[in-house]
């Protein structure tokens, strides 16, 4: 199964409450953060949402 590497590369500050908790659902915390999650739908969606604020790359499964 792919992984995606997602980083958070903009600040949160004036965002709206609801891409805040996308964000915080992602397990992004601070800027220049990177986790890796599986590649499912929910994850895409979430991705999507917050694309204007995220880089986001595939990697393979280790």
């Amino acid at each position: 199964m792919k992984m995606l590497k997602v980083k958070l590369k903009r600040s949160l500050i004036g965002k709206p409450e609801k891409i805040r908790k996308v964000v915080h659902a992602l397990g992004l915390r601070k800027i220049n953060q990177s986790v890796t999650h599986k590649d499912t739908p929910s994850i895409r969606g979430m991705v999507h949402k917050t694309s204007h604020l995220i880089e986001v790359s595939e990697v393979a499964e280790e």
